[in-house]
C-alpha cells in the first residue's frame, strides 16, 4: 500500500507539473502583450506610403498610424521590426513580432497564420512604359518582369505568367522599382500604393498601370489561434473606420478617401 500511495503521489505530482508546462505554452499573446507593456509590429521599412523612413529617419506612413492606434487601443508602447517579404511569416510565427502588417489574404498564407480584420484596399497591378503594349496576362509572354520575392504580388504573377516570361525577383521593392526605371526590366509588377509613387514621379519614362493581377484588401496577421488578440485588433479597426480616424490617415498617405467597401474581400 505504501509503495502504491507513493507511486500515486509521484504520478500526480508529474500530472500537475505537465499541467503547468502546458498553460505557459499556450499562454495568450494579448495577455504577454499587455504584461510586457509593448506591442511588437513587424512592417516594411521601405513601402510607401504605408511605411517608410522620413527626414529625421523615423519610418512613417499609413501602416504606423494604423499599429500606433492598436498600441494606443491595448495601452502599450508601439516598437516596430522591420521585416522583409521573405523573413515575416517566420517572424511571426518564431514570436518575434506580435502582428504584420500589410498582408494580402491567400489560401497557402490562410494555413500558417491567421488574418484580423482588414484595414487598407490594395490590388496588384502590373506596370510599364506607356509605348509598351501590355492589356492581359497573354501579353507577359516574352517580358521581362521585376517582382519583390516572397510576397502575393510573387506569387500573383508566377501563377499568371506564361512560361517565356522572364520574372526576376528582388529582396525589396526598392530593387524591383530601380530594376524597373533603369530598363533592366520591362515591367514590374507591385501593389498599387508602390506603383502610385512611380507613376507620380517618373515623367521622363512616362510609366502607366496597365491591369491588374489581383484584387484584395490588407490584413493584420496574428499568430493561428490567438483569438484574443485578433478580436482586440478587429475592435480597435472597427473603432478607427467609425470615428474617422481610418478615412483621416487614408487622405493623409493614401490621397485618397476610405472606402469601407473596399475592405471587403
Amino acid at each position: 500500500m505504501n509503495i502504491t500511495r507513493k507511486l500515486t503521489s509521484v504520478l500526480t505530482v508529474a500530472v500537475a507539473a505537465v499541467g503547468i508546462f502546458a498553460g505557459a505554452a499556450s499562454a495568450d499573446a494579448l495577455e504577454d502583450i499587455k504584461s510586457a507593456g509593448t506591442l511588437d509590429v513587424g512592417i516594411f521599412s521601405d513601402f510607401p506610403p504605408f511605411s517608410s523612413a522620413s527626414a529625421d529617419m523615423s519610418i512613417k506612413g499609413y501602416d504606423v498610424d494604423v499599429a500606433q492606434k492598436i498600441a494606443d487601443a491595448l495601452g502599450v508602447k508601439l516598437n516596430l521590426v522591420g521585416i522583409t517579404g521573405q523573413n515575416r511569416i517566420a517572424y511571426l510565427n518564431d514570436d518575434r513580432v506580435d502582428i504584420l502588417m500589410s498582408v494580402g489574404y491567400s489560401k497557402e498564407r490562410a494555413e500558417a497564420i491567421d488574418f484580423a480584420a482588414a484595414y487598407a484596399p490594395y490590388y496588384i497591378a502590373v506596370i510599364g512604359p506607356a509605348d509598351l503594349k501590355v492589356a492581359g496576362k497573354e501579353d507577359l509572354a516574352d517580358k521581362t518582369i521585376a517582382v519583390n520575392r516572397g510576397t502575393l504580388e510573387d506569387t500573383s504573377l508566377t501563377e499568371a505568367a506564361p512560361a517565356s516570361a522572364t520574372i526576376q525577383r528582388f529582396e525589396n521593392y526598392n530593387a524591383v522599382i530601380q530594376a524597373f526605371i533603369s530598363g533592366q526590366t520591362q515591367l514590374m509588377v507591385v501593389g498599387n500604393d508602390v506603383g502610385a509613387q512611380v507613376l507620380a514621379r517618373q515623367d521622363q519614362l512616362k510609366p502607366e498601370q496597365k491591369f491588374q493581377l489581383l484584387t484584395s484588401p490588407s490584413h493584420i496577421a496574428v499568430r493561428k489561434g490567438e483569438e484574443g488578440l485578433k478580436k482586440a485588433v478587429d475592435d480597435a479597426i472597427a473603432k478607427m473606420v467609425s470615428d474617422g480616424t481610418l478615412d483621416a490617415s487614408s487622405k493623409e498617405w493614401l490621397k485618397t478617401p476610405l472606402n469601407p467597401e473596399n475592405l471587403k474581400d
